[in-house]
């Protein structure tokens, strides 16, 4: 139990202790987890509140809601008052974070990054669906001539709607609360954001809507049944 605790950086509560207990063939009830858990004092992180920072108030034309969720950026602090945003893109059948990157300024630069980092990992055939919200980044004439060029659909959230958010708001605020909300330099977050998305989320850390498995695991399951 320990053990599993401390693989995931102390970040698995009793739910996903006892998933990977009954991986390893250890039979034990899932009660006698929490209590041991409590006893011993093994507790995850809190989450925190998520704080979206999309900007869409703008003039650029918007698409239609084809798909209802969300994609934004996270905000996280650098040093004393510095900033850092993250802009991810998910695979909403697996929840592997595709593609990201990161900067300190939220504009179309760091959306069309982490979206050429998602399409040179996928190499997606033409009918994707791609789902942004509203923010400028996305509805950029750069951001779309790029979906476009790659024969991508485009579909984008409502305003103040507070369900189409969920998928990307669950993720970046699993990130701050399971990793940070801050860090000491730029430097120090991009290492520290390499190993949570690349080497925990997406290829270790158990998912609730995937049937408590990895994003890895869940699209290697997937590719297996498929064959």
């Amino acid at each position: 139990m320990r053990a599993s605790f401390d693989a995931s950086r102390q970040r698995y509560g009793s739910p996903r202790v006892w998933e990977d207990l009954i991986e390893d063939q250890i039979r034990v009830g899932r009660k006698r987890v929490v209590r041991l858990m409590q006893e011993q004092g093994l507790k995850a992180r809190v989450r925190k509140r998520f704080k979206s920072t999309t900007m869409s108030d703008h003039d650029q034309p918007v698409a239609a809601n084809l798909l209802n969720r969300e994609f934004t950026a996270a905000e996280f602090v650098i040093g004393g008052s510095g900033k850092l945003y993250l802009a991810a893109i998910l695979d909403l059948f697996s929840r592997f974070a595709v593609g990201w990157a990161i900067s300190a300024v939220n504009d179309r630069h760091l959306a069309i990054r982490a979206l050429d980092a998602a399409l040179k990992r996928r190499c997606p055939d033409s009918g994707l669906l791609h789902h942004s919200d509203q923010g400028s980044p996305y509805a950029s004439e750069d951001y779309q001539t790029v979906l476009e060029a790659q024969g991508i659909t485009c579909s984008m959230s409502r305003r103040g709607n507070c369900y189409d958010n969920a998928v990307m708001e669950s993720f970046f605020s699993t990130v701050k609360s399971e990793l940070a909300d801050r860090f000491e330099s730029c430097g120090e977050a991009k290492t520290e954001l390499f190993d949570y998305i690349e080497v925990f989320y997406n290829q270790r850390r158990r998912h609730s809507t995937i049937g408590q498995v990895s994003p890895a695991a869940f699209e290697k399951a997937h590719a297996t049944q498929a064959a």
